[in-house]
């Protein structure tokens, strides 16, 4: 049942999309023989479950255990792995089916315990453990962490060449997005230059996860953006930016200033002076950090613009995006569901739905 609802739902994504859009469906940690799998165990662990009963530290939770399988095995996962996934949590969804006459889910308990059994002891106290977590993956020990390569992500990635919009910036789509609210601007600003920590602020459309090592200029990252094409079934597309480039007042207010500017003129051009700009009238920008799109991408030839400010006392987060007008297969994805995932993704719905509330979270802000 889950691998037809997952065929059905990654055709209705794609419409009648080329082949460099189809390569970016699924997952780079997982063969289409284990789609059927995943969307199955992040179902139980997730959106199965009444809306009232959701954590999305527990969907954090169970992208955990799936990526840290892929790192102790050093392979994709396949459908070989049904059986270690059946030992590991099958007992406690039956447990959990009989009790409540229906379909099995997992509490975060059973995601624990299950993920020792499947990963290995350790995994619990690693999971709450910063200096062990990093990248989506619980590691047995700091120094493993130290030694981890994120770029073998890219095995089976689909990473393909830079497209920013091509269009002026008065002929392309531009939309700013409702600002977060953050604790302060310098734990945000803490947070973003350390991308290991990214999926650390995953949220129920989708998570980044960092594919180099390094800091935050030039960093690439792969998007898994979560679509449900029916009630309580992810669907996961793959997509890919860069952050080409990283703007911090602190040590770059001229440049910062500038990039400003540049943004709110285009932003002017497009939509005509006195619409909203890229900063609420009075607020100071602290930093800017620009994700261009990959080839392949399900937005096309865009930019996202995360830019940190303060304004009226508070630390705040937004994004400001831009993109050149779709072609007709991604512009039939974008209004069949695109567009409302977009925009609470970036911050305009529920915080569960949101990375940028998530981030501004566990950078002090409201929860």
């Amino acid at each position: 049942m889950a691998s037809s609802v997952l065929r059905a739902g990654l055709t209705r994504l794609a419409g009648l999309a080329p082949v460099a859009s189809a390569r970016m469906s699924g997952s780079s940690l997982a063969a289409p023989s284990a789609l059927g799998l995943v969307t199955d165990f992040l179902d139980a662990a997730y959106y199965a479950r009444p809306r009232e009963q959701r954590d999305v530290d527990d969907l954090r939770l169970a992208l955990a255990i799936l990526t840290t399988r892929w790192h102790r095995l050093d392979r994709r996962l396949g459908a070989r792995d049904l059986r270690a996934f059946h030992r590991a949590f099958g007992r406690d969804r039956l447990r959990s089916a009989a009790a409540r006459r229906g379909r099995g889910v997992l509490d975060r308990a059973a995601l624990l315990e299950g993920g020792e059994r499947l990963v290995g002891a350790g995994f619990a106290d690693g999971y709450g453990d910063p200096r062990r977590r990093g990248w989506g993956i619980v590691f047995a020990s700091e120094s493993e962490r130290e030694r981890f390569l994120p770029e073998r992500r890219l095995r089976r990635g689909a990473l393909s060449a830079l497209t920013p919009p091509r269009r002026p910036g008065a002929e392309q789509r531009w939309h700013s997005y409702r600002p977060v609210p953050a604790g302060s601007t310098g734990a945000l600003l803490d947070f973003l230059t350390t991308p290991a920590r990214w999926p650390d602020g995953g949220c129920e459309l989708g998570r980044f996860t960092p594919v180099r090592r390094g800091g935050l200029a030039g960093q690439t990252f792969e998007i898994e953006v979560a679509a449900t094409p029916t009630p309580r079934t992810p669907v996961f597309v793959r997509g890919y930016v860069t952050a080409t480039a990283v703007l911090d007042g602190r040590t770059e207010p001229a440049e910062l200033a500038v990039y400003i500017d540049s943004v709110e003129r285009a932003m002017a051009a497009a939509h005509g002076e006195g619409e909203d700009g890229p900063l609420p009238a009075g607020a100071e920008a602290r930093a800017a950090v620009e994700l261009t799109t990959h080839r392949g991408h399900f937005l096309g030839a865009a930019i996202s613009r995360l830019i940190v400010f303060e304004h009226e006392g508070g630390a705040f987060i937004r994004d400001v995006g831009s993109w050149d007008p779709l072609p007709a297969h991604l512009a039939l994805a974008y209004r069949s569901g695109g567009q409302a995932a977009q925009r609470g993704f970036w911050g305009d719905g529920a915080p569960e739905r949101s990375m940028l509330h998530q981030f501004a979270a566990l950078a002090g802000g409201p929860q």
